[in-house]
């Protein structure tokens, strides 16, 4: 295994967010010439504050915050280090994402871009191991960062496990998870205090995950074995694993709660999993699957084909559900790896982690209709529900 590799480590939302800018009456008070600056200022603080987003994670240093209606980046948050996943919190409020301190920027994240890369490479080969000599953060844990989604203005930092991978809110907005790649576990904040209050043990290299509707349980990803991990967040435990194949890399749940899905990243395919019967069907989908997401139907769910750096795939697979087979191949940037979908299904949105770009898809057109520049090397991607 490299020294400094960092597993494409894979969990994404959204929300209308109205924040009209208030003040009190001056017509009978205030001079004429100071009423109409007044006027403007609020009306550029709820030009600011209002609308829908969505946000990139950029290993090279740096979230992205993204008009949903322009599809015009608004706003660059830069850090200390490389940020691998993004997560907006149910009620639209919070951005939470997971950072590795001292890595990102410039050309130490250019080379970071291809070590994630020839992690999933290497996990081809002995199932990931999933880097407990990877030595990416040097002995120090990672953080959980906590931003306003209207002021992009820090909330909290909390300190975390070693190499921190995706971070996803329940449903109810009372906790934050965020799986430790390097520690085998997952970190619990309570979003009231931001402290982090208890440590569930998962398999080897927990990494993208989701939370089942009803908060019941999340379903961890470990690359470093051929399992999912079912984490219990009644009693905070593992209850047990469910073996899918060889490197899964992210999982979605359905929101009845009956049907999982992962990506199988060195067999190319996503498995879907039966929670009946924990029976698993595979699809093929492109070379080298990061993400998956799925749509709020429940209908299809769209798979990221990342492939290597030295040989970037190019696309998304849309696999409908039902039928458990892939309808369409959409053509995509270099290392598709993020995604995630509109709320209102109408629009998928791919980070292409090998180009800068994001990708703008029309869902019933099955094409790309726009492409956005974004920070360096963007990994994960949420939009506001």
């Amino acid at each position: 295994m490299k020294k400094h590799k960092s597993l494409v480590l894979t969990v994404l939302m959204s929300s209308s967010l109205i924040l009209a800018a208030c003040g009190t009456d001056q017509s009978n008070t205030a001079a004429p010439e100071n009423k109409e600056p007044q006027q403007e200022q609020a009306a550029q603080e709820e030009k600011v504050t209002t609308g829908n987003y969505y946000f990139t994670a950029n290993e090279g240093g740096s979230i992205n915050k993204i008009d949903a209606a322009t599809n015009e980046v608004v706003e660059t948050i830069t850090v200390d280090g490389a940020v691998h996943n993004v997560q907006v919190s149910p009620d639209g409020k919070i951005v939470g994402a997971t950072l590795v301190p001292g890595m990102g920027h410039g050309e130490e994240g250019n080379d970071e871009s291809a070590e994630h890369n020839d992690e999933h490479a290497e996990a081809a080969d002995d199932h990931g191991d999933s880097g407990a000599d990877a030595g990416h953060s040097e002995g120090m844990n990672g953080l959980a960062l906590f931003y306003d989604a209207q002021t992009n203005a820090l909330i909290k930092e909390v300190q975390v496990g070693n190499h921190p991978a995706h971070i996803v809110f329940t449903s109810n907005g009372q906790y934050a998870l965020v799986t430790n790649n390097e520690d085998n576990n997952v970190s619990v904040i309570d979003i009231n205090t931001f402290t982090v209050t208890n440590t569930v043990e998962t398999g080897k290299g927990p990494h993208g995950f989701r939370i089942s509707a009803d908060d019941k349980f999340a379903y961890i990803a470990n690359m470093g074995e051929d399992t999912v991990s079912v984490i219990n967040l009644e009693s905070f435990t593992e209850e047990k694993k469910i073996q899918v194949g060889p490197t899964p890399v992210t999982t979605g749940v359905t929101s009845d709660g009956k049907t999982l899905v992962t990506t199988l990243n060195s067999e190319n395919n996503l498995a879907i999993v039966d929670l009946s019967t924990d029976q698993v069907t595979k699809v093929e989908v492109g070379v080298g699957p990061a993400q998956v997401y799925i749509q709020a139907d429940n209908k299809f769910a769209f798979v990221a084909n990342q492939g290597t750096a030295e040989s970037p795939s190019t696309s998304i697979t849309k696999v409908d559900l039902d039928s458990k087979t892939a309808v369409a191949t959409i053509e995509t940037g270099k290392g598709a790896h993020g995604v995630v979908v509109s709320p209102d299904n109408k629009y998928v949105y791919v980070t292409n982690m090998f180009e800068n770009t994001v990708s703008v898809i029309d869902n019933e057109q099955n094409k790309v209709i726009q492409t956005i520049d974004v920070g360096e090397i963007p990994n994960g991607i949420s939009i506001m529900p």
